[in-house]
């Protein structure tokens, strides 16, 4: 899970549908400056050079390729073309998620990163890994995948429209995606314009980083039961669109406006009564490969993502005359369905691979992973190659790539063996407890036994179930619960976590394969490259007398020296061009204002990343007391539905002092998962606001128009995603490590 919150929605992981293998982290490139040299086999390769399906420059309106030379332009697009958008729209490649979605939250800041490692002599393949993105379709393909018919059953599908309606559309979507919210005006718009030729059957896909979405789903199945299925659609994709809250209050008051008995709404939604529809449904969309959010089915053609309404219309007219032409032939409408769709697939066919590139290079970090302490591991001390992951419980991701593992276990079997390093995101709730759950069954040898049940149960983490799987493994369960209860494996995995931190393993899952890194989940062969070189070199090692104690040690050795040298290393930072001016305005500011150092701070209270970032900064304030001040600019990301209320509500404190915002920061950033306007006000009160006139300015929203100036001069000057600083006018991308602040400041302080 690497990568930052560069506006992404995962995340957006960030992300997401998600399709890439990777819950972010941090993002932004430790390397900047101009280096013109291109690394590796890209050397002398041109847009010339790129497959005829792939999107070029001309394609790509708005991204600014000035400054590239060929070859990197080819490094750029290449990446970009092959890996992934994590967006959660599910189009495919950040290529065409640019293209075709001007709104996207992530492609842009995906593209900008690509041009900074292009330019840091990065190779397409360095790039690709370092976006962290599996493998997307050629572009074609990946924007319109709409020739193959897949068989859909409906089954108990809420259905709006006529049974025997010429067109059916089936739409697998998640409450809490923005995505399936900006579609709903196209849904409705191909019901006005098609009428009783169309019905639309809606399934449920909550993806398992939407927290609210499995009970916005329980809502609207509850609500349907009661008849008000639709209605209570309407209001939930309403509040999402509005980026309001749908956790149960605002359901409760939903179904309340509808009408509803609420008694028994209650009742159903406490017996999570349609769990077993809802879970029918996600399977289904696995299935079928319909992993990101919206996928429609129209006819059994599928459409990926928000797409406008003309491409809806392009594939429902040429249906329609198909429906028209199977009328003719004597097929009744009641069977119209089932006969267009009876030879459709049932699963998404094996895709083919693009050729690899034997001369591409090695990923090009490699780092010396020596901490392995009492870390859980398979397999043999003495194996030739030992594979370091940082994973978490509740990622999506870290659950995809476990079959990979087992296939990696049962090909190499003793020549391999796979260590376990804890990473629980901030933004996965669930994570720590899973964690502590898994590393207390670990301290009475039963580690693998308790992994193996958090990733079959990912769907249900929850105390409950912890304990019920404790004790089917058969640990002392007496034992476990209070090592669970004293939080006493809590030290150790936060030591795991630091420690990812320190080598870039800022998200998950990522790998060290003999220190060489692998980012997300990608396939057994990414895997098996690297492996193999691996054990060769391996071999070659023993062969010259390397002892078997001493292999590992030996080849983190080999392979740092064998990676590229860094552009810029940390005590040097590259020139970044001319810094960046930027208007500080009346933003709120802790530190002397004539510092020699500035720090523009790009943030969103509501973005794990920028958390993660704030005892950085801390450590900043800290170290070079009286050298820096700390300067304040909201960028409240379209995607997180608490994040502008939240900074609302700092900037109305502020107006009572600028202790007060910095107090009410520290508040909402300490409480990150409790975002809400009860907590706010909770908050107020506890710092000693005037609380009278801070509500008022609230509700007055009389602090909005700053927040939306600082998001303008953020977009202005690049920064898009969060967080995002400018240490005197040079850029830093996200929660990057305390070493790259210093290296920047001192290289300021060195000027002065």
């Amino acid at each position: 899970m690497k990568n930052a919150n560069l506006v992404v929605v995962a995340a957006l992981a960030a992300v997401i549908g998600f399709v890439v293998g990777r819950s972010t982290g941090t993002q932004g490139s430790f390397v900047r400056g101009g280096a013109e040299a291109v690394h590796g086999g890209d050397n002398g390769k041109t847009v010339a050079d790129l497959p005829k399906d792939f999107l070029t420059d001309k394609d790509l309106t708005g991204v600014d390729f000035s400054g590239l030379s060929e070859s990197q332009k080819y490094s750029v697009l290449s990446a970009i073309n092959e890996a992934t958008c994590d967006c959660g729209c599910g189009m495919g490649s950040i290529a065409i998620c640019k293209k075709k979605d001007p709104n996207c939250p992530t492609s842009p800041a995906k593209i900008a990163k690509a041009i900074e490692l292009a330019k840091a002599g990065k190779s397409a393949a360095q790039i690709k890994s370092e976006l962290g993105g599996a493998a997307a379709k050629p572009a074609a393909a990946a924007a319109d995948d709409s020739a193959s018919v897949f068989k859909v059953d409906v089954g108990d599908a809420y259905v709006h429209g006529k049974a025997d309606a010429k067109v059916t559309i089936v739409e697998f979507s998640d409450f809490q995606c923005p995505f399936c919210a900006r579609v709903i005006p196209t849904v409705k718009q191909v019901e006005e314009k098609y009428g009783d030729d169309v019905r639309v059957a809606f399934k449920h896909n909550p993806l398992p980083f939407h927290p609210n979405a499995p009970g916005a789903s329980q809502a609207a199945l509850a609500a349907g039961a009661q008849g008000k299925f639709w209605e209570m659609h309407d209001k939930i994709f309403a509040a999402n669109a509005a980026q309001q809250s749908i956790e149960r209050p605002a359901l409760e008051k939903f179904a309340s406006e509808l009408g509803l008995n609420m008694a028994k709404f209650k009742a159903d939604l406490d017996a999570k009564a349609y769990q077993a529809m809802a879970d029918r449904d996600t399977a289904q969309a696995q299935k079928l490969g319909a992993s990101g959010t919206p996928s429609f089915f129209i006819n059994g053609r599928r459409v990926r993502g928000a797409q406008p309404f003309e491409k809806f219309k392009e594939v429902i007219d040429e249906e329609l005359k198909k429906a028209d032409a199977a009328l003719a032939r004597g097929v009744s409408r009641a069977n119209l369905y089932a006969e267009l769709t009876k030879d459709g697939l049932t699963a998404p066919p094996a895709p083919t691979a693009r050729p690899s590139n034997p001369s591409a290079p090695p990923p090009a970090t490699a780092h010396k992973i020596t901490d392995l302490g009492d870390s859980p591991v398979v397999g043999p001390k003495t194996a030739k190659v030992t594979i370091v992951m940082w994973s978490d419980f509740q990622c999506p991701f870290c659950s995809r790539v476990e079959p990979t593992l087992k296939q990696v276990i049962e090909t190499y079997k003793n020549d391999v063996r796979v260590i376990w390093k804890n990473q629980p995101l901030s933004f996965h709730p669930n994570a720590m407890p899973a964690a502590e759950a898994a590393m207390a069954a670990h301290a009475q040898g039963k580690f693998w036994a308790m992994h193996d049940k958090l990733f079959a149960g990912q769907r249900e983490l929850s105390p409950e179930n912890y304990k019920k799987w404790a004790q089917e493994i058969g640990v002392n369960l007496t034992k476990w619960q209070a090592d669970v209860d004293g939080h006493k494996q809590k030290a150790a995995i936060d030591k795991d976590s630091a420690y990812g931190m320190q080598v870039g393993a800022n998200g998950t899952p990522t790998f060290f394969v003999n220190g060489r890194e692998i980012s997300g989940a990608q396939p057994f062969e990414s895997f098996k490259a690297l492996i193999d070189e691996e054990v060769k070199k391996a071999d070659a090692l023993l062969k010259s007398g390397v002892k078997v104690a001493d292999l590992y040690t030996r080849e983190l050795d080999d392979n740092a020296k064998a990676a590229p040298a860094p552009t810029a290393a940390a005590g040097e930072p590259a020139d970044n061009g001319a810094p960046v001016k930027i208007d500080i305005g009346k933003s709120p500011m802790k530190g002397p204002a004539n510092a020699p150092v500035t720090i523009v701070e790009f943030s969103d209270f509501q973005c794990p990343f920028c958390s993660r970032a704030e005892p950085t900064i801390t450590q900043v304030m800290d170290a070079y007391k009286g050298k820096v001040r700390v300067v304040w600019k909201n960028q409240p990301l379209p995607f997180h539905p608490n994040a502008m209320p939240a900074a609302e509500a700092a900037m109305a404190a502020g107006e009572q002092g600028a202790e007060k915002f910095w107090k009410m920061h520290d508040k909402l950033f300490a409480d990150q998962q409790g975002l809400g306007p009860a907590k706010y006000e909770e908050y107020a009160k506890e710092i000693g606001l005037d609380f009278g006139k801070w509500k008022a300015a609230l509700e007055a929203h009389k602090d909005k128009a700053q927040i939306d100036d600082d998001m303008k001069i953020g977009t202005s000057v690049g920064a898009q995603g969060t967080p995002t600083f400018f240490i005197n006018g040079k850029k830093l991308v996200g929660a990057q490590p305390f070493e790259q602040f210093k290296a920047l400041i001192d290289s300021e302080l060195a000027k002065k």
